[in-house]
């Protein structure tokens, strides 16, 4: 019988005839009969309380059948449709994440390190400030405008030397007074 055309009716006169793997435990009625009567209570009642629990416990069986269906069912229709497990956890996965995220610990662990960032972004661009400063008081002072006098004077001497040079040198343009040296190949 197809698990999909199975009668779950817990009314219909099929149910109990849904062929399971699950092991069920039946009722030990020997045992039952064993076990001394709670006081205050008449044979009838006694016999209608056991008829009652062997009641239950074929309706439990029977929901046991039918969630097994019931479970089959959804695993075929899961598989027809296409769904995998793999996507079950990406499902789960990204529920699990957006609860995360929505929880008052993620929330205030997200509100304290954005503070963090912001402090520690005001105290580097106070530090870079007070560095700017330091450089620019440092480029004030004697000892560098002494060095910057002694490289000025260093490439004064060697740009200087080019340009007292310059008329030994051939012009870039080619267009100087004397022509350029011929080059010959060896």
């Amino acid at each position: 019988m197809d698990s999909a055309g199975q009668d779950i009716n817990l009314n219909s006169p099929n149910k109990g005839l849904l062929s399971d793997s699950l092991t069920d435990v039946p009722v030990d009625t020997a045992l039952a009969a064993q076990t001394p009567a709670v006081e205050g209570l008449t044979e009838a009642e006694e016999e209608e309380l056991k008829a009652e629990l062997a009641k239950v416990e074929e309706e439990i069986v029977t929901l046991r059948q039918v969630l097994a269906a019931k479970e089959r069912h959804c695993a075929e229709l899961k598989r027809k449709l296409g769904l995998s497990a793999l996507e079950g956890l990406k499902q789960n996965l990204s529920k699990s994440w957006h609860d995360v995220q929505v929880s008052n610990a993620y929330k205030k662990t997200q509100e304290t390190l954005s503070q963090a960032g912001q402090k520690t972004s005001a105290a580097l661009s106070t530090m870079g400030s007070a560095i700017s400063r330091k450089l620019g008081d440092m480029r004030n002072s004697a000892t560098f405008k002494s060095f910057e006098d002694r490289v000025g004077t260093i490439k004064s001497k060697v740009v200087g030397g080019r340009e007292n040079g310059s008329e030994n040198l051939p012009s870039p343009t080619g267009s100087g007074t004397k022509p350029l040296p011929d080059h010959t190949p060896f």
